[in-house]
């Protein structure tokens, strides 16, 4: 019999129904990312798991005990599960270790010091065991979570539910939570875990789910889902989140906000740190230096400009293309845009990408370092 067994799930509110009719089973020791488009009801589901959401309709059985059923100790049963939020969620006014300490004493009827003992240990596995008598305010938000994950596993949990843990966390910071949930990963633990970070989805899981629309549209191993999708739903979504798309409609454009989007994807995609730092030079030489300048000397205010990195498999590299009719209307030579400024820029282009040709209209360049 599997660990948690979903059967028909509904959930409605007056005016949505995040939930319509999921149907899912979970094994022991199964790691489960939940993928989809925001707004689908992955957070609804995990919420329902532990019943912080209560279902409309439908079965969740945990060990063989119906979550849903209303003779049912819903204090006993969410013991089983321990969740993490994306937004931390830790008392400020106690330490870090009495933050971990307080479920054990106050639920499980630890004495102080076993529970101290105890939040010593996890913090130590989740490798802040100096931050003990620290307060939270005095952390990073990488380490923040990493304590919730401390204060989930203070329970001793059957079941781990991770809702979006790392959305909340500035691109620097998501590679060390990520760490930590690949490590109880590999130490048998029963996780699910909705989240955007599809290389952790693919590296790490048992299977994937795909929801869209409130339903579980597909469900297999994470080859499967990345490689071989078995619906062209989830075929889009995966290619989607692996580009990154941004249009410059005005030679004024903000440029802060671009650079920052980029960055996010990069650090999203798990690309190298000279892969990165590559695509995000080659973009900004080109639309900084070259493009945006040409434009304003044209008196093209609206440069229509679409930029698209896509990243295939195995982020060691990276597709960039530039959409650069509207120049082309306008009356600008691009017929060697890739070879377009000092010898300072050019050297540095050349040394980051390994393609650089002008189709129908379109810049385009291969982006990749090995590192």
């Amino acid at each position: 019999m599997s660990l948690i067994e979903v059967k028909h799930l509904r959930k409605e509110y007056p005016n949505a129904t995040p939930l319509k009719d999921v149907n899912a089973y979970v094994d022991r020791g199964e790691v489960i990312s939940i993928i989809g488009p925001s707004g689908t009801g992955k957070s609804t589901f995990l919420r329902c798991l532990n019943r912080l959401e209560t279902p409309t309709s439908g079965q969740i059985l945990v060990d063989g005990q119906d979550m849903c059923a209303p003779d049912v100790d819903l204090d006993a049963m969410r013991r089983k599960m321990g969740m993490v939020f994306q937004s931390f969620n830790l008392f400020d006014h106690l330490l870090v270790a009495e933050n971990i300490m307080l479920g054990p004493t106050k639920l499980l009827g630890m004495g102080k010091q076993e529970a101290y003992e105890q939040a010593l240990k996890l913090l130590k596995q989740v490798g802040l065991k100096d931050k003990a008598l620290n307060y939270p305010r005095e952390l990073s938000g990488g380490q923040k979570q990493r304590v919730a994950i401390a204060r989930g596993l203070a329970m001793n949990p059957q079941i781990l539910l991770f809702d979006e843990p790392t959305s909340a966390l500035d691109p620097s910071m998501v590679s060390e939570v990520l760490s930590v949930m690949k490590d109880l990963a590999s130490h048998g633990l029963t996780m699910l875990v909705v989240t955007h970070e599809m290389r952790f989805a693919r590296d790490a899981s048992s299977r994937v789910f795909y929801m869209d629309r409130g339903e579980l549209w597909e469900a297999g191993p994470a080859e499967q889902i990345f490689q071989h999708p078995q619906r062209r739903e989830t075929y889009e979504f995966v290619f989607r989140v692996r580009s990154w798309e941004w249009k410059i409609r005005d030679v004024d454009y903000d440029y802060h906000a671009m650079m920052g989007s980029l960055t996010t994807f990069c650090a999203r995609q798990f690309l190298g740190k000279r892969t990165a730092n590559a695509c995000q030079m080659v973009v900004e030489e080109i639309v900084e230096q070259y493009l945006i300048p040409f434009a304003r000397e044209k008196g093209l205010a609206d440069p229509e400009l679409t930029i698209t990195l896509s990243v295939p498999e195995g982020g060691r590299s990276a597709q960039l293309e530039m959409d650069c009719n509207a120049f082309i209307a306008a009356g600008i030579t691009l017929e060697n845009a890739y070879e377009y400024g000092d010898e300072i820029s050019n050297a540095m282009i050349r040394s980051m990408t390994s393609e650089g040709s002008l189709e129908n209209g379109t810049l385009r360049y291969k982006v990749g370092l090995e590192d």
